[in-house]
């Protein structure tokens, strides 16, 4: 919430990226060479991650040793400015290792809450958690027909911003899931009849510029009847991202990293999954 995305803001804008007090801190660990963090996953202003990775280069002077990845956690802690940035854990990975096209998978969540006729009703303390809906309840069924749509290798084009420097709008979409959510902890027993949360989860290898938030505005309409099931396939063989409905797209507050995960390093995190590489971010 309070950053202008992960990456880093560089100039003298006021704007700052997660990024930008990633590398301050690793400018204290007196690296020979400054310390740059390269990004799994550049999330836009207002998104979340619950865990993002990040792979970075220290380099000693002579004679001193390697910082252990745990030394090397807490040191960047240690020098971190901002509550809410937290490294979770640290790997060594090999010298060609790269946290954003080594990535295997990449899976994101968007929370809605239904009954919400104004956005103040909804608890303060969600407001920059979910996406706050009017109606009293999603078509759950309709919407998870109209995602099947939506799983397999598809050109992805009519479900892109502009501005993705992507090479190819071909994207395999593993997973989608339309579920109710867990309830919150922050709604008052008088809000909890009218109150209901409800949870999106997309996996794919990789995705297009704002294609989860823009695919999450179209199923958000099939599960308030604005459109059909089958008009979503339209939609996407359309490849047309200007069109009527695909030009939607659901709030930034309301969309989570939940996890980036990579084939081939269980031997590197053994304990720990396959969700770590050098450095994992919160």
């Amino acid at each position: 919430t309070d950053f202008n995305g992960v990456a880093a803001v560089r100039g003298a804008q006021r704007a700052v990226g997660v990024q930008n007090y990633l590398e301050e801190a690793a400018a204290r660990l007196n690296s020979v060479v400054p310390v740059k963090f390269t990004i799994s996953s550049r999330t836009d202003a207002g998104v979340h991650a619950l865990s993002n990775t990040a792979h970075l280069d220290v380099q000693r002077r002579s004679g001193q040793p390697p910082f252990s990845p745990e030394v090397l956690a807490e040191a960047l802690n240690t020098h971190l400015k901002h509550p809410a940035i937290r490294v979770l854990q640290a790997f060594r990975v090999p010298g060609d290792f790269h946290a954003r096209y080594a990535a295997t998978s990449r899976t994101y969540l968007y929370r809605l809450a239904t009954g919400c006729p104004r956005p103040n009703q909804l608890p303060v303390f969600e407001r920059n958690l979910c996406w706050a809906l009017p109606a009293d309840c999603l078509d759950v069924d309709a919407m998870q027909e109209a995602a099947r749509h939506l799983l397999g290798t598809h050109d992805f084009s009519a479900f892109q911003s502009t501005g993705s420097p992507a090479t190819t709008s071909v994207r395999t979409l593993r997973r989608v899931s339309v579920s109710p959510g867990p309830a919150s902890t922050f709604v008052l027993p008088q809000e909890s009849s009218r109150l209901r949360f409800w949870s999106l989860e997309f996996e794919s290898q990789s995705f297009l510029y704002r294609q989860v938030r823009r695919m999450t505005a179209v199923l958000v309409a099939v599960g308030l009847g604005a459109l059909t099931p089958a008009q979503v396939k339209v939609i996407l063989d359309s490849q047309d991202p200007l069109g009527k409905y695909q030009s939607r797209m659901a709030p930034a507050h309301g969309l989570f990293l939940k996890s980036v995960l990579y084939g081939g390093l269980g031997t590197l995190v053994r304990g720990v999954g396959q969700e770590g590489v050098y450095c994992t971010l919160l």
